[in-house]
């Protein structure tokens, strides 16, 4: 059959492209909406990379004013030997019980009134009064405790595992001095709050 000429014609229309079944906006809106998502991912992963930044940033600025720059590699990017277990860190665990007793004691010597009238005293002002006084006292307190029981350990592991034989010795002769000094810090930190505990504990 042959068609007609002119505007009787029917013309080819185009196939109409494959949907989903969903209107053309929301087509558009659903687009929109994965480029969005695609733009906050990109700008979390770009403030990740920021904040990962600031350590060598940091690390940097320290090493351009003090050198220490070499020392932080060995310290931090230093080999962990094979065979090496949790024993080997009762001294790195003590040096960080030293320290914490170093800050927390110079924050209490600020308050702290040695006279056998006023000391009690005192360590009630910082129990009661002064601001997160409780706290670091009572890290203070048990911090001391958490020493000596490490000390000791370290001590016990390093003369077990025979670590104060040749070329040690000198090591194994200063551990003693720190422990009896340790000791002697103990004792006499324990009589400053100077009540009827501390006196009598320290008496006998």
């Amino acid at each position: 059959m042959r068609l007609l000429p002119g505007p009787l014609r029917r013309r080819r229309e185009p196939a109409p492209a494959p949907t989903d079944g969903r209107p053309d906006g929301d087509l558009r809106k659903g687009h929109e909406a994965v480029a969005l998502e695609h733009e906050r991912e990109a700008a979390r992963e770009r403030r990740r990379e920021a904040i990962a930044d600031v350590p060598i940033a940091v690390v940097g600025w320290l090493d351009e004013r003090t050198g220490a720059g070499p020392f932080l590699r060995g310290f931090l990017y230093r080999k962990v030997p094979k065979g090496t277990n949790w024993f080997y860190t009762l001294g790195s665990a003590t040096m960080f019980a030293f320290i914490s007793q170093a800050v927390t004691g110079v924050f209490l010597a600020m308050y702290y009134r040695p006279s056998a009238t006023q000391a009690y005293e005192s360590i009630q002002h910082i129990q009661n009064d002064v601001f997160l006084g409780q706290l670091v006292r009572g890290m203070h307190k048990w911090g001391a405790s958490v020493m000596m029981v490490l000390i000791f350990l370290h001590m016990g592991r390093t003369f077990f595992f025979g670590a104060y034989k040749y070329p040690r010795e000198l090591n194994w002769i200063i551990g003693v001095v720190l422990i009896i000094l340790t000791m002697v810090m103990g004792l006499t930190g324990y009589l400053l709050p100077f009540d009827q505990r501390s006196f009598w504990a320290t008496v006998v």
